[in-house]
């Protein structure tokens, strides 16, 4: 029994066909989350997909260090399943853990060519009538409260273009997504005009989508990955991975603040209006005429009766009741649902990741981590229970078993 699990470890493809069998699934689950259509089994897929990485675990060589690690952030999801009742974090683990042995360039181009495919049929077939709406007609937000809800009107209007995807924000969510894996995996090959053409298309899914914030992270990002291409020296400066640290640090910063703030962000902005005087500091009256930028955002926090999403709703693991209630601020989700204590844990994996950045002096790495930081704080895209979502757990499944981490180690596997 024994020659035979190591022969199943070693020498057959039935853990990496374990490892694809379950990424296969988790991406197929995020398309179709993207697209009109309803998943009535989707609780039963993530089971199956857990039992997929597990079992991956269990054909996987680890050494002492590494369980240790493996059963330290398990008890941290077990704990959380028992107070929340949501497996989120143990599907999570299990599958950076699962990561281990498996190329992650091979990995990243496999989960760009399912998503993207995927994505194409979305649209395919929303532009051709067979299943999915192609516009959405609706109120938007950007009117501000003064224009609408404080004098009784009702919000004006507009149609934009989902292509299939169910709304504007997820078809320019789903191209800044697809664009930054794609330019990360190709990173060493892109060309000047590669870039100008992702430009372009940015421009395009900005005039269907009108989402402001999207257009202009995917700008940045574009901006910034060209810049460390042509900038080969700059990749070695430990200030712009410094950068990255600021960058990461004030997106948290924004994000608790804007937390603990809400509730007098909303009335400075009502008495601002009625009395034409905000009665509470500079600090606050920044916050609101930021949150008009970011379509009241901060504000929504305050929409429901517990004032979910503000800080007095956080506790140490979470709550049962956290698992429902939506927002978009990404970071302020991940304190809300999964608790501060795991949020802190992801944080310091998160912290983790950036240090292999600089050591490997991984300059996309580090515009991709910057960007995804900055998007996160307005989105929660990457703050869910879908794994397929955020490609920096596979990043960071590489990671932490550092004998995979570098692209010339892994195109050297991918042969």
């Amino acid at each position: 029994m024994g020659t035979l699990y190591r022969r199943l470890r070693e020498e057959s493809r039935i853990p990496w066909l374990l490892f694809y069998a379950g990424l296969t699934i988790e991406l197929l689950v995020v398309i179709i989350d993207k697209s009109n259509c309803t998943n009535p089994i989707e609780g039963y897929l993530f089971r199956i997909t857990f039992l997929l990485f597990a079992a991956k675990i269990l054909l996987t060589k680890y050494d002492l260090k590494e369980w240790a690690v493996i059963f330290a952030f398990e008890a941290v999801g077990l704990i959380s399943y028992r107070i929340t009742g949501a497996n989120d974090i143990i599907r999570i683990v299990t599958f950076v853990a699962a990561c281990k042995d498996i190329p992650l360039r091979q990995m990243l181009k496999y989960t760009f060519y399912v998503t993207l495919a995927g994505c194409v049929v979305i649209v395919f077939l929303s532009v051709t009538g067979i299943y999915g709406d192609i516009s959405l007609t609706q109120a938007y937000g950007r009117q501000s409260a003064e224009e609408t809800r404080y004098v009784g009107e009702e919000a004006a209007e507009e149609t934009r273009y989902t292509l299939g995807m169910g709304h504007p924000n997820a078809l320019s969510c789903m191209f800044f997504m697809l664009a930054a894996l794609g330019v990360y995996v190709w990173f060493d090959r892109m060309k000047w005009y590669l870039y100008l053409f992702l430009m372009a298309l940015n421009v395009g899914v900005y005039m269907l989508s009108g989402s402001k914030t999207s257009m202009l992270i995917t700008t940045a990002f574009i901006a910034g990955a060209f810049v460390m291409s042509v900038g080969k020296k700059l990749r070695e400066k430990k200030f712009v991975y410094l950068c990255g640290l600021l960058i990461l640090a004030l997106c948290i910063g924004f994000s608790v603040d804007a937390a603990f703030s809400a509730q007098r962000v909303r009335d400075a902005q009502w008495n601002e209006f009625f009395y034409e005087n905000p009665r509470d500091n500079a600090h606050i009256v920044a916050l609101g005429r930021l949150d008009r930028f970011l379509s009241g955002r901060i504000v929504t926090l305050t929409d429901s009766a517990q004032n979910d999403g503000m800080v007095q709703t956080w506790s140490l693991f979470s709550r049962e009741e956290n698992m429902e209630y939506y927002f978009d601020m990404g970071w302020v989700k991940l304190f809300y649902r999964y608790g501060v204590i795991p949020g802190i844990l992801y944080l310091a994996v998160c912290l983790a990741l950036l240090w292999q950045f600089y050591r490997k002096k991984d300059g996309c790495g580090l515009v991709l981590f910057a960007a995804f930081a900055v998007y996160t704080v307005v989105e929660a895209h990457l703050i869910s229970p879908y794994i397929g979502r955020n490609y920096l757990l596979m990043i960071m499944g590489s990671v932490l078993w550092l004998e995979n981490w570098g692209m010339d180690v892994l195109e050297r596997r991918d042969t």
